[in-house]
């Protein structure tokens, strides 16, 4: 594959649109989290606080049946839909797509603790298909998917799409695309494993870990905000719902994926500084975002 030069990345992040006085619930973002399996829950409602705590107007969870009390029950504000299971509680098929009414939605986010099986490979490769909106895709959507190589984003051309792996789920991305396995961990080799794939899948990709690197084809953002504290479960599912949000309030994804990941580092920093530098949780990073999102946005935040 014959990729361009690396662009020279960028720390500047965007700010959040002002919203009129008269913005109601459906036009702040509609939001569609398809996560969780048995055990796994947690996933789930976190990246579903991590939506409504970025400012999405509607959030509502899809998950297995038998979870399903758990995630309504962790935060009222939501609305879940239980989904049918497999004997390991993980979503079970065939799913009837249609049925799940996803199109209400305007942004789909899916993968935090869904777990891997064949029909789930097959249901997340349908919604990238159908899902006409933004997508978010994280963790096991991203481990289902990285044996299909171009096959799991090619009906996503010309279609916003985000991708948030980790190392270890960018390593397999790599392997199922055929490209070369780049060891090194430092902001130059991040930097190129990030842009090498999105220009190989049409797609943003956000590369987490220290210094964060987000790289569409043509542009590329290195984080400088959050510290070691956010090495603890359930980080990544708060951004994957974050992401989710800012697309559904208008931002382009490249723009909703710099200012998510900033502000998500952002609210992990002040949480070292009002709680600690070791300890805190997920779930309290997901409720600092909002101030988080002031500070980023000052002095353009509010209403007009």
């Amino acid at each position: 594959m014959s990729t361009p030069d690396l662009p020279r990345p960028t720390s500047d992040v965007p700010v959040l649109p002002p919203r009129p006085p008269a913005l109601h619930k459906a036009q702040a973002g509609r939001v569609a989290i398809l996560a969780g399996s048995r055990g796994m829950s947690g996933a789930a409602l976190l990246s579903a606080l991590g939506a409504l705590r970025g400012g999405a107007g509607l959030v509502r969870v899809y998950c297995p049946r038998s979870i399903q009390p758990i995630v309504a029950g962790g935060e009222a504000c939501l609305m879940t839909v239980p989904v049918d299971e497999d004997s390991a509680g993980r979503v079970a098929g065939p799913v009837d797509v249609a049925a799940l009414d996803l199109g209400w939605a305007d942004v789909l986010a899916l993968g935090p603790g869904l777990g891997q099986s064949a029909t789930l490979a097959e249901l997340i490769r349908t919604l990238l298909s159908n899902f006409a909106g933004p997508v978010v895709v994280d963790a096991d959507g991203l481990n289902n998917l990285a044996s299909l190589g171009e096959r799991a984003w090619a009906s996503r051309s010309g279609r916003s799409t985000i991708i948030t792996p980790h190392p270890g789920e960018m390593a397999r991305l790599r392997q199922g695309a055929g490209l070369p396995e780049l060891r090194d961990d430092d902001d130059q080799t991040r930097l190129r494993v990030t842009f090498e794939y999105a220009c190989y899948a049409g797609v943003t990709v956000v590369l987490k870990g220290q210094r964060t690197v987000v790289c569409t084809a043509r542009q590329a953002y290195v984080n400088t905000s959050g510290n070691p504290g956010m090495a603890t479960g359930g980080m990544g599912d708060v951004l994957t719902g974050l992401i989710a949000a800012l697309l559904g309030q208008g931002l382009s994804a490249y723009d909703a994926a710099r200012l998510a990941v900033y502000c998500h580092g952002r609210a992990a920093d002040y949480c070292k500084r009002d709680i600690g530098p070791v300890g805190y949780l997920a779930r309290e990073v997901a409720d600092t975002l909002p101030a988080a999102l002031a500070d980023a946005s000052r002095p353009r935040i509010g209403f007009k």
